[in-house]
Order: C-alpha cells, then sequence, then structure tokens
C-alpha cells in the first residue's frame, strides 16, 4: 500500500520547511559582503535579542503555527474526501485575493502594534529587538503577534479566498520566502522577489531603522495600503563605504 500524504498536512508542514531552507541559503549568501545592507559584525553589536532566543522563538511560533494549521483544516476539510482542485485562472485569482487579505490584515495589526504603547512595548518590540533583520529571525515574534497577525492572518486568507488546502501549499510556502526575504538584510538585484516587488529588503529594513519605526507597516507583499493611509517613507539605497548597500530614509522630519 503506498504512503500518501495529504494536502492538509503539507500545507501544514511545507511551509515550515521551506523558512529553514531558505533561511539557510540566505544566510550562504550573507557571507558575500558585498550585497549586505549592514556590515559583518551588526548583527551581534546591535541587536538586543540573541541569535538563542531567536531560535527558541521562531521554533514556539512554529510550533503554535502548526496547531493552528492542523485545527483549521480538520474544521474545514472533508475527511478522506479531496476538493476538486479549479482550474488555473480560478487558482490564481484566489492566490491574489489570499495575498490582499494577508496584506490588509498585517497592515493594520502591524500598525496598531506601533500605535498602541502597551502592545509595542510588552509585545512588539520583541520583533524590534532584530535592529539589524536576518532571514531566519523573520518570524521572532511575540507567541501573542505571531499568533495575531502571522498564523491568524494567513488562516483568514486560507478561509477568505477559498483556495483548496493544494493551493494554499504554495501560497503559504510563497508568503514564508516572501517574508525571509524581507528580513534576509541582502539587497539582490538579481532576486526576482526584490525586482517585481517593491516590499521588499530595503523597504522593510527602513521600518527597522529608528527613523522609519513609525512608517513603512506594509508586509509581506505590497506597498499600497503606505501609500493610501499615509505611511509611506521614501528612501535610497546607497552603496557603503567599503561594501554592500545601505537604505536610507529620504523623509523630512
Amino acid at each position: 500500500m503506498a504512503f500518501v500524504v495529504s494536502d492538509e498536512v503539507l500545507s501544514t508542514y511545507v511551509p515550515v520547511v521551506v523558512y529553514w531552507v531558505f533561511s539557510g541559503i540566505y544566510g550562504l549568501l550573507g557571507y558575500l559582503e558585498g550585497c549586505r545592507l549592514h556590515p559583518k559584525g551588526a548583527e551581534e553589536e546591535e541587536n538586543v535579542a540573541s541569535k538563542l532566543q531567536v531560535l527558541r522563538g521562531v521554533l514556539l511560533q512554529q510550533v503554535v503555527q502548526i496547531a493552528v494549521v492542523t485545527l483549521m483544516m480538520k474544521v474545514v476539510g472533508d475527511e478522506g474526501v479531496a476538493p476538486q482542485q479549479p482550474s488555473f485562472l480560478v487558482c490564481a485569482c484566489q492566490f491574489l485575493i489570499a495575498m490582499v487579505v494577508l496584506d490588509l490584515w498585517q497592515y493594520f495589526g502591524h500598525r496598531y502594534m506601533h500605535v498602541n504603547k502597551f502592545l509595542y512595548k510588552h509585545i512588539h518590540s520583541k520583533h524590534h529587538a532584530l535592529v539589524v533583520p536576518y532571514a531566519w529571525g523573520s518570524l521572532y515574534n511575540h507567541p501573542l503577534e505571531g499568533l495575531l497577525l502571522d498564523t491568524i492572518g494567513g488562516s483568514l486568507a486560507f478561509l477568505l479566498s477559498g483556495m483548496t488546502p493544494r493551493t494554499s501549499i504554495y501560497f503559504f510556502s510563497f508568503a514564508t520566502i516572501k517574508s525571509v526575504d524581507m528580513h534576509s538584510g541582502l539587497f539582490l538585484r538579481w532576486n526576482p522577489l526584490q525586482v517585481c516587488f517593491r516590499n521588499n529588503v530595503a523597504y522593510h529594513d527602513i521600518h527597522h531603522q529608528l527613523k522609519g519605526n513609525k512608517f513603512n507597516y506594509a508586509q509581506p507583499f505590497f506597498v499600497s495600503w503606505d501609500f493610501i493611509f499615509g505611511t509611506h517613507m521614501p528612501f535610497t539605497v546607497e552603496e557603503r563605504k567599503g561594501g554592500g548597500f545601505e537604505a536610507r530614509p529620504v523623509k523630512d522630519d
């Protein structure tokens, strides 16, 4: 008898594997000084959270993520019956709807975490302990933030778009890769994610800087909400003396 893994199980676990695989790839690319937005050693010098703390935090969030997605798939799934996969065009539309839903949810949730001083101090500041972001720290959040913004946001995108578990494998994996790329600290001119999306590593790096802390909230796909609601901060990416690049805000206070 052949061993078959359901789409629901793959949708739950594949994004976790993708997270670590792509984090490893970006980690290796990080040895190339010429593509870094911050010089080598900046992570250890400027970040408040140690890499052991980050590892524990990410693993905890992924455990919670697996638990919630497993429960969701059991609730919406039809035991033993795989839903019929719609046409490519329908899947593409569902994919786009899910991107918009997740983006909108994350924008307002993320922005409120900054506006509300209590939530920022006790919850969201944990993520900003990484002043110099790096790939595998992209999911380093307070557990409550990870649950509300990432796990529940992704679940809503799945449910409201009407996508099947099979389509969600690709959607959740893509969203994971996009988040890892945004936090990688690597400005890669050839990277299609950074070419095709304005919401890229430099855009999000501005948000992690002190001057950009209350701007560029949008994540992980589009910059539209920042433009619409007046929280967009323009910036330039310049070559850094000694190698690499630097993202600099151009907004005057």
